[in-house]
């Protein structure tokens, strides 16, 4: 990249001082992430992405349906704001601003978003009937806020995204990012076994693999929740480009979102890293 010379004058009483500032690269582009699903478009930043992925994950490896991705992340939206935070209303702390005074755990686990997001989980399947409740009541039910109807304001765009996280809306989540490259397979792997189980997993120096079996729409849905959580925390894990299905998402291109590729197969999400 070439190097660029600004000049900036300025007046002073002894005469005119001129001073020379250097810049070796080009400002960067904001950060964020965005799912459009029909005629909602919700944009969240990056740490929201990682939190809201993360909730996606673990709610399909526990096997819970979509309804409960979109509970999690309206009930974090009003919460926390989706940010992993020290601090609330007297002991709140995290993302779902869990109480250790109210036997949620320590304010360490609190802290911890995969301990807080599983806890959230497991009071909410004790929730009789909230597959088909009002998100805001199942929220609340298990929130038990003193603002009962806080969380419906959040409701569309938390449909939105459970969906695309789900990969019920194909290449609906995209960010844009600023690429840095340097990204390692080995890292890619350890977070996507951590989020997701043990899912199969291949990897090369430049490439993680993640071969799908299992009936057409089954592998369509989990193809495109893993895809879209690549793509969600490609910032913090360095990755250039993620393929599946005939589409593929690029770093470097990230603005446009994701685009048309032939060679991106039905039956694997190929995650790349910059060689």
């Amino acid at each position: 990249m070439k190097l660029r010379w600004v000049l900036l004058g300025a007046l002073v009483a002894a005469g005119t001082l001129v001073a020379i500032v250097l810049t070796d690269r080009q400002p960067v582009r904001g950060e964020y992430c965005t799912a459009d699903v029909g005629a909602t478009h919700a944009q969240i930043d990056i740490e929201q992405a990682r939190w809201a992925t993360l909730m996606s994950a673990i709610a399909q490896r526990r096997g819970l349906p979509p309804r409960a991705t979109t509970i999690a992340i309206a009930t974090a939206f009003q919460e926390s704001r989706i940010h992993n935070i020290d601090y609330g209303d007297r002991d709140s702390v995290g993302l779902f601003q869990q109480r250790p005074s109210q036997g949620w755990g320590t304010q360490e686990q609190l802290m911890n978003p995969t301990y807080a997001i599983n806890a959230f989980y497991n009071a909410l399947v004790k929730v009789e009937g909230y597959e088909t409740m009002i998100i805001t009541d199942a929220a609340q039910k298990v929130q038990l806020s003193g603002f009962a109807g806080a969380y419906a304001q959040h409701e569309n765009a938390a449909r939105a995204l459970a969906s695309a996280l789900r990969g019920y809306s194909i290449a609906a989540f995209s960010c844009s990012i600023n690429p840095t490259g340097g990204g390692l397979t080995a890292a890619v792997s350890t977070d996507l076994l951590a989020a997701f189980g043990q899912i199969p997993i291949r990897t090369s120096n430049t490439a993680v693999v993640l071969p799908l079996t299992g009936a057409a729409p089954d592998v369509e849905a989990r193809g495109w929740g893993l895809a879209h959580y690549a793509v969600g925390n490609a910032a913090r894990l360095q990755i250039s480009a993620v393929s599946f299905d005939g589409q593929q998402w690029s770093a470097a291109d990230s603005p446009d979102g994701w685009r048309p590729s032939p060679a991106a197969r039905p039956d694997r999400v190929v995650i790349r890293m910059q060689p």
